[in-house]
């Protein structure tokens, strides 16, 4: 190669994946061109809560990720003008059960992170919208940091092309990946020496027969906001339910939870059959993010079911007391998962083509950290 021919990039897809690995390959000094089907992000990487979340990751590579990715963040919302608030998190207790998951949790990992148990009272000064009948403790994490997906995603996009050069080609679909080009249009292409997929939607079409040969699956989920509550109340960290230490990696290392689960599945099979576990997280504007269901299978159904919004919605109100629980809006988000329990999917399929995908839900929280792992 000319020494003094600078690299190229393509990345396909702006969602929080892809504007990650822009940044990393930035970094690395590529020249990078981003290609978005649609004319902005409007996929799973805008329909979250906009939690960064260490606490919920498992100890190695998932943790490290996390608390960089929070790093990042921190770094790019200054840079972008980005709302953001490090507001850490509230796991709620109101059973035996749920309070000696946690506590073990304090004894796996008190001496990595910044997390401990605290009481009622404790728990009643750190929120006024956590509810404190026959609460028992909570697990306070002080690493969280929360954003509003919606607008922090766009920002990004604008802030890489604005500061770091990045040339984003919007409402462009790629067609095909051939001998190092990406093709789009009629007879449009683009050569580089790396092209990086990180579109689920795109890696399943560009690269059907790998898609349909891997242990992938999809993800549906249903979420809610909530009118901002009035005269800018704030609800403090992001609560939880204790559904939440039954969906996390990291509570699945406690021996405590095997008994939990046994309780819910007898006494909360429903939530447990459609994947609902209940967490709340508060945006600037003072709205309020609920949620959410998982579904999985290759075919989502593309309608909600109001029964699910009633089950998550039922159960916020066990464990939360805000000013106003009036609806201001509900949606579904799909992303791609992994079958095997692997938090991503790094493969590549052709010479100089990687597909970074499949972060099963947990692109706020990695793709910092984790696109700058990957040997571009």
């Amino acid at each position: 190669m000319n020494q003094n021919h600078q690299k190229t990039a393509v990345v396909i897809g702006a969602g929080i994946v892809g504007l990650a690995s822009a940044r990393a390959l930035v970094n690395k000094g590529y020249r990078v061109t981003v290609y978005e089907r649609h004319a902005r992000p409007v996929g799973a990487s805008i329909r979250n809560f906009g939690m960064i979340w260490p606490v919920g990751q498992p100890a190695g590579e998932s943790y490290q990720w996390a608390m960089h990715t929070r790093e990042v963040w921190k770094d790019v919302c200054l840079k972008a003008n980005i709302w953001h608030e490090p507001t850490g998190s509230l796991h709620l207790a109101y059973s035996e059960l749920e309070l000696a998951v946690m506590e073990e949790y304090v004894a796996l990992y008190g001496k990595e992170r910044d997390c401990r148990i605290l009481t009622a009272g404790e728990t009643a000064l750190k929120s006024p919208a956590a509810n404190r009948s026959g609460l028992k403790g909570a697990l306070w994490s002080a690493e969280e940091l929360i954003v509003d997906p919606r607008e922090a995603v766009g920002k990004i996009a604008a802030y890489l092309e604005e500061q770091e050069g990045v040339v984003f080609r919007w409402n462009t679909c790629i067609n095909r990946i051939a001998e190092s080009a990406v093709y789009y249009g009629a007879d449009e292409s683009q050569q580089a020496d790396l092209i990086v997929v990180c579109s689920g939607a795109d890696f399943e079409t560009l690269y059907p027969d790998l898609f349909a040969g891997l242990p992938i699956t999809k993800c549906k989920l249903q979420m809610m906001r909530l009118v901002a509550q009035p005269d800018s109340w704030r609800i403090g960290p992001p609560l939880c339910g204790g559904l939440s230490l039954l969906h996390y990696g990291s509570f699945q290392a406690t021996a405590a939870v095997t008994a939990l689960r046994e309780r819910a599945e007898n006494e909360m099979s429903e939530y447990l059959k459609w994947g609902i576990h209940v967490m709340v997280s508060q945006q600037g504007s003072g709205e309020l993010t609920i949620g959410d269901s998982h579904e999985y299978g290759p075919c989502p159904d593309p309608f909600d079911k109001q029964y699910i919004n009633d089950l998550v919605m039922d159960y916020l109100k066990k464990f939360t007391q805000f000013k106003d629980y009036r609806l201001s809006a509900s949606w579904n988000g799909i992303y791609a998962k992994m079958t095997n329990g692997k938090n991503h999917l790094l493969q590549q399929p052709d010479e100089n083509v990687i597909v970074l995908n499949a972060l099963g839900g947990a692109g706020m929280t990695l793709s910092f950290g984790l696109a700058e792992s990957v040997d571009f």
